[in-house]
């Protein structure tokens, strides 16, 4: 792929892919530049931390608070469920009404009750998807 950088007086970049067909090339470059560049912040004690949407297993609503869960720690975000979904892209599905999982942290899922289902994810945390949600999510899987 023939790449080239033009400076411009623009305030944005932004990128232009000229190209005869569609290739996975080319759709890997349009994957990379699309991700979104916002900051998630969140809250650990006293401290204010930058977390990388990578680092994000799930994010739930508890007590009223949102929770964002990484590997091993949990932060408080003061942002609205809503607000983050926003600004993580297309890795990312909500599950409830109170809950968002990164899709490529997802260890396994079973069935649960009353034709919910129940996810477990890599960090070894588990949200039941709910039912409103759920054929999005069976559409994701190919089921």
């Amino acid at each position: 792929m023939n790449i080239r950088i033009e400076i411009t007086d623009t305030n944005k970049p932004y990128a232009v892919i000229y190209t005869n067909k569609i290739t996975p090339e080319v759709q890997q470059a349009v994957s990379l530049l699309d991700t979104k560049s916002e900051l998630i912040t969140a809250n650990d004690d006293e401290k204010i931390v930058i977390i990388q949407p990578t680092e994000i297993y799930m994010i739930r609503i508890e007590n009223s608070e949102t929770i964002i869960y990484c590997e091993s720690h949990k932060y408080r975000s003061k942002k609205r469920l809503y607000e983050l979904l926003s600004l993580l892209g297309k890795d990312f599905m909500q599950i409830s009404k109170s809950a968002v999982i990164n899709l490529k942290q997802i260890d396994f899922v079973e069935p649960s009750f009353s034709g919910m289902m129940k996810l477990f994810l890599k960090n070894k945390q588990s949200e039941y998807i709910s039912r409103k949600y759920l054929s999005e999510f069976k559409k994701y899987l190919g089921l």
